[in-house]
């Protein structure tokens, strides 16, 4: 027996992008009703099984939804990020969810179902009474799409040998008894988080050995700001670099003499691109580890040994493995936002998944017709390899100018921080805001043709 719901959408997954989506949807539509739908108890999505010691990588003002601000928008007074915005804690983002849930719920148009599977054709199961649901005429959100795998939840991707000492990096900070070494595998910011978090504690960098199966870049934090004469220089600055490059790893070079790409090895030439943001101290943090193992995936962790293709390298028997090297971010290709079978929300701007899914809310609030909703609201992807961010900026930039073009868009984008091009009034005569929209005016039409060429190679 299933009990029928009443509501315009079933919105299928209470992280970072449902809520974000709902958030607008409800704020923009006064009559719109949502059965919001998670397996977890709450909402918050992955961050509800992070580890203890992440924090966001970009500012807090960026994340979460748009009317409702994370944090209050402070600027660091003390310690290495002085002059930086606040980022958020995993402590502060659960309890940030905590309240919005709250608040949305308190409307009376929102229904929150968790610890409850989606089963699909608008149908889903609560795994605490057994009780079923259908939605008939609700619209499905799968918000759910671009979900990131994270180790506290994933397996890790290699053989874990009899005896050996394995542990996902939520558990590190539980381990009881400190090995002679720790081995960090993986090479993206849970990897780093990690690494920074066990120097911060007082382990030698001499007894940390990083696998490391590609070098990655990285955005310099101090760029990445919620401040428009800042990010959109960066922007400029950005565009410049490309007009004048031969291929994607020289916008890279470039940007990074720049001041706004960073590598941990600069004998190395990194081959992945997702680009998450760190600060100059972290930076000079993990370069003082030089045990650095660049053999490609780890394919086993055996008591003394770490197992690759090439051969084995040897640890002390007592090494502790450390599992940071779950998929995370998901490339599963774009697709129309708005398809008859589901609207999924997906980043309309480059890198900033909340701001996405909040236009996409306001947009399916504000336009009835499907095929006009997917004209102005484009999908942009995430980048893995240099040529990928080119592809994401060159997509990324179409997307941001066809959405530019409508009033109301660009109005309600200007009202919200998760927007990062945003100029607010009070800045919009701002001589250094002005020099940097007009900085980049002069080089998008020559970075962005250097972009698609090298995206088409």
């Amino acid at each position: 027996m299933e009990t029928e719901v009443d509501v315009d959408y079933v919105v299928v997954g209470a992280g970072a992008m449902g809520m974000a989506f709902v958030d607008a949807l409800v704020g923009a539509h006064a009559d719109a009703t949502v059965a919001l739908v998670d397996r977890r108890l709450g909402a918050g999505g992955h961050w509800l099984d992070a580890y203890g010691f992440v924090r966001l990588h970009q500012a807090s003002a960026f994340y979460g939804v748009a009317s409702t601000l994370l944090g209050c928008g402070r600027v660091q007074s003390t310690g290495p990020e002085r002059g930086l915005h606040e980022r958020a804690g995993v402590a502060e983002v659960c309890d940030y969810y905590a309240r919005v849930l709250d608040r949305l719920l308190a409307t009376g148009r929102v229904v929150f179902h968790g610890r409850t599977e989606y089963l699909g054709d608008r149908r889903f199961r609560s795994a605490l009474s057994g009780e079923r649901f259908h939605a008939p005429r609700a619209r499905v959100v799968d918000a759910r799409y671009l979900s990131p795998d994270i180790p506290s939840t994933t397996p890790p991707p290699f053989a874990v040998e009899d005896g050996a000492r394995v542990v996902a990096v939520n558990d590190l900070a539980s381990t009881d008894a400190a090995p002679s070494r720790y081995v960090v595998v993986g090479a993206g910011k849970t990897a780093i988080d990690t690494c920074v978090w066990l120097l911060q504690g007082g382990v030698s960098s001499s007894a940390i050995t990083w696998v490391r199966p590609r070098d990655p870049w990285l955005l310099n934090r101090a760029v990445v700001q919620p401040d428009p004469a800042i990010f959109l220089g960066m922007g400029a600055q950005t565009m410049a670099a490309a007009a004048a490059s031969r291929d994607p790893d020289d916008v890279f070079l470039r940007l990074e003499d720049a001041g706004i790409m960073l590598r941990i090895d600069t004998g190395v030439i990194p081959a992945m691109a997702k680009t998450p943001t760190l600060a100059a101290w972290e930076l000079d943090l993990v370069r003082t580890i030089d045990d650095v193992v660049r053999r490609g995936h780890l394919r086993a962790a055996a008591p003394g040994r770490l197992r690759f293709d090439s051969g084995d390298v040897r640890t002390p028997a007592d090494a502790l493995v450390v599992h940071c090297a779950a998929e995370g971010l998901k490339y599963p290709g774009l697709r129309p936002i708005w398809r008859p079978e589901a609207i999924t929300p997906q980043p309309v701007r480059v890198g900033f998944p909340c701001f996405g899914a909040a236009l996409v809310g306001y947009v399916e609030a504000t336009r009835d017709d499907d095929a006009e909703k997917n004209r102005i609201c484009r999908p942009s992807p995430y980048a893995d390899t240099p040529k990928d961010w080119a592809a994401m900026q060159v997509i990324g930039g179409d997307a941001s100018q066809a959405m530019s073009k409508e009033a109301d868009l660009r109005g309600w984008a200007n009202r919200t921080t998760l927007n990062p091009a945003r100029i607010p009034e009070d800045r919009a005569d701002d001589p250094e805001v002005l020099r940097a929209v007009a900085r980049v005016r002069e080089h998008i039409g020559g970075g962005r043709a250097r972009l698609a060429e090298f995206a088409a190679r």
